[in-house]
């Protein structure tokens, strides 16, 4: 059994209306047009759907189970097409962001926020990870785009700067590196030196910035998240450097915040997106509000600047 739209909608206003003449005005066809359309029903369905008389028009008991049908079907076409039309214009919907933990942290919370206060149906699904996981995942169509260190990047992907943060010495409360104005990573090299793990964006800069020096650290410990470092630093384990959006992961531990100097290090970050695929409406805004955000110079945390 075959019945289109257009029929059961022109079949539910003459059954409504009890009156040919009123359906036909309201659908704006005309009338024998609506006639053939129900006759062509009754046909397919092999039953009488409707009692004309002189005065008005009546559903037959077959009639009025096909009306009930109608209207449910009907209803759900309109509110499907009204739920596909929000989506075309970025209110409902989804985007996924892969992205490092800092910028998870202490960037994504003010985005979502003024996302949802403009598109309240649109969700975000935060994959937070390192670098490289991010860009395997935007790679592999599990994400809408990726907020990560800045960096090589495959052919694929487009590459945009979005921000910079300084690297600062993390020590622990008391330790006469605290109470000094500035440091240098020479310094650093002379303590017990808490580093991330060897995959990290962390890491990388830390250890260019060693190079830069010229200097190697004494003692290096190692440790598995930002979190442990924070731990390690406040019980005066040792000291540390870090990128001041990845502070923000430390804010439970009791620390000291120098500048490091000598050289002064920024790690970039960039945004990533497919080259081959267009983003969807609401990933569209979302990476829209990042550049109004941008360009508003929206405030961030000490030592974070957006890229210009």
């Amino acid at each position: 059994m075959d019945l289109s739209l257009r029929q059961l909608s022109a079949y539910a206003a003459v059954a409504r209306y009890g009156s040919f003449t009123r359906a036909s005005r309201e659908l704006r066809v005309a009338q024998p047009s609506l006639s053939r359309t129900v006759l062509g029903l009754e046909r397919t369905l092999g039953v009488r759907l409707l009692e004309r008389t002189t005065r008005r028009v009546e559903c037959t008991p077959e009639g009025a189970e096909l009306l009930a049908v109608a209207e449910r079907l009907l209803e759900a076409h309109r509110s499907e097409m009204n739920g596909l039309e929000r989506f075309l214009r970025g209110e409902r919907g989804t985007v996924a962001v892969a992205t490092l933990p800092s910028v998870a942290a202490a960037l994504l919370p003010s985005v979502i926020s003024r996302l949802r206060s403009r598109t309240p149906e649109a969700d975000v699904h935060v994959l937070d990870g390192m670098s490289e996981a991010a860009v395997e995942r935007l790679q592999a169509g599990e994400c809408d785009l990726a907020l990560v260190a800045a960096g090589r990047v495959p052919g694929e992907l487009v590459s945009r700067p979005l921000l910079r943060d300084r690297y600062f010495a993390v020590v622990p409360v008391g330790h006469p590196f605290a109470e000094r104005s500035a440091l240098t990573w020479a310094d650093l090299a002379g303590e017990a030196f808490l580093a991330t793990g060897g995959d990290s964006s962390v890491r990388a800069g830390a250890d260019a910035a060693f190079e830069r020096a010229g200097v190697v650290p004494e003692r290096i410990v190692r440790a598995g998240n930002v979190s442990t470092i924070g731990g390690l630093v406040s019980a005066g384990i040792g000291v540390t450097a870090l990128p001041a959006l990845v502070g923000v992961l430390m804010s439970f531990a009791d620390h000291v915040r120098v500048p490091l100097t000598d050289p002064v290090v920024d790690r970039g970050l960039s945004v990533l997106t497919r080259r081959d695929r267009r983003p969807g409406p609401v990933a569209a805004g979302f990476l829209a509000l990042l550049e109004e955000m941008r360009a508003e110079d929206h405030p961030l945390p000490r030592d974070v600047a957006w890229t210009h």
